[in-house]
């Protein structure tokens, strides 16, 4: 999961491709008068950098971006759905959506016909806060504290379980507390109600507990705990290492620690190609707008972009990267496998739904089953079983 050298190259000439795709990238940005985006709660970071990059939108050329907050995958997913967003500058839950797992796992839902746009990564981390009056200091200290489960947030709580995984712990060793949304998670660390949380190290949403009597800790990943890293991908193979220097409490020498792109801007893979060009052109032409608009949000430069991840970008943002001069055939091919995937778990569910059980539980039991089977079939790793 390291850096390629292959993205190392193109970390080498993004910056200048930019700078040539900016000059061009003018005349060809041709949005609505209006966008609407959905996105994590008020005072996340995905909310905060949405807010900035649609300022940037606005000043440059005069489009009104809506963000509209919401508690969890479900209900940042929906709009997008039904066709009332464009996009969603959502977390990993996009790939369990693209996936047809967990909550994305039952009747009005199964797998989604998903496409990236950009994200944003940088030296922020994605991880598992702790208050610091716990006395944690490493991840297996969390054994018999209270952790946050956040209801309908599937990417949130996974991402927990692979931490937890990384100590050679469960949620069976911890005591879980549900809330019903992200910020209540973090409003709950404050008010003593839980003791770690799931957050972007940037989110403004950790501020509180950070300055709060309770305190803040960010506990490390060692990258050389070989065994730890090995039990923690395997429940979440979209981790990367990362040296995170960036965030609330987060010492300046940095921790290693983990992160994968978010925000990630996610759009249906029926967007039209010419509205996913311009979204994506007006992104990387309102970089310097934006950049510094709020935490985390420097994330989205082009030398940034991870373009083989787990789901497909769209062919109106590759036609942009292609622009930019940093699409590569390898990337291309890369993207097929993955448009490859997303067609074997979508035939997949129209067969099964055909003569699906009515009952709910047997229905995503038995769901589980035919994209396992559906998968392997296809010589591809189901990754979540």
């Amino acid at each position: 999961m390291e850096m390629t050298l292959r993205a190392r190259a193109v970390a080498a000439i993004a910056g200048a491709a930019a700078l040539s795709f900016a000059g061009a990238a003018s005349a060809e940005v041709k949005l609505p008068d209006t966008l609407i985006w959905s996105a994590y709660d008020t005072g996340s970071s995905g909310h905060a950098q949405s807010v900035a990059i649609g300022k940037a939108f606005k000043e440059k050329y005069d489009v009104n971006l809506r963000v509209l907050p919401g508690a969890n995958d479900i209900a940042r997913l929906t709009p997008l759905k039904v066709g009332k967003a464009d996009a969603v500058s959502n977390g990993v839950g996009t790939y369990f959506a693209q996936e047809g797992v967990f909550e994305f796992a039952k009747p009005d839902w199964g797998p989604q016909p998903l496409r990236l746009i950009m994200s944003s990564k940088g030296k922020a981390g994605l991880m598992v806060g702790v208050a610091a009056d716990t006395g944690v200091k490493e991840y297996k200290d969390l054994r018999g504290k209270r952790v946050a489960w956040v209801k309908s947030a599937p990417a949130l709580n996974h991402n927990v379980t692979a931490i937890l995984a990384f100590a050679g712990l469960t949620w069976d060793d911890v005591e879980k507390v549900e809330f019903a949304g992200f910020g209540a998670s973090w409003e709950g660390m404050t008010n003593n109600q839980v003791d770690a949380a799931f957050a972007i190290t940037v989110s403004g949403s950790t501020n509180a507990v950070a300055s709060s009597p309770r305190g803040l800790v960010w506990p490390s990943l060692p990258f050389d705990d070989k065994g730890g890293w090995d039990r923690m991908m395997a429940v979440a193979p979209y981790f990367t290492k990362n040296v995170v220097s960036a965030g609330t409490n987060v010492p300046k020498e940095g921790i290693q620690g983990q992160a994968y792109p978010y925000p990630i801007l996610t759009v249906r893979e029926d967007m039209t190609t010419e509205l996913a060009q311009a979204m994506t052109a007006g992104l990387l032409e309102t970089y310097d707008m934006y950049k510094d608009g709020a935490p985390g949000a420097a994330g989205w430069a082009l030398e940034n972009q991870t373009f083989e991840w787990a789901v497909p970008y769209h062919d109106g943002a590759i036609a942009a990267f292609k622009a930019a001069g940093v699409w590569t055939d390898a990337m291309q091919a890369h993207n097929d496998k993955l448009v490859g995937r997303q067609k074997v778990l979508i035939d997949a569910w129209a067969a099964f739904t055909k003569d699906a059980p009515s009952d709910e539980d047997a229905f995503v039991e038995a769901w589980g089953k035919a994209r396992i089977a559906a998968l392997e079939a296809a010589g591809l790793d189901p990754v979540i079983r």
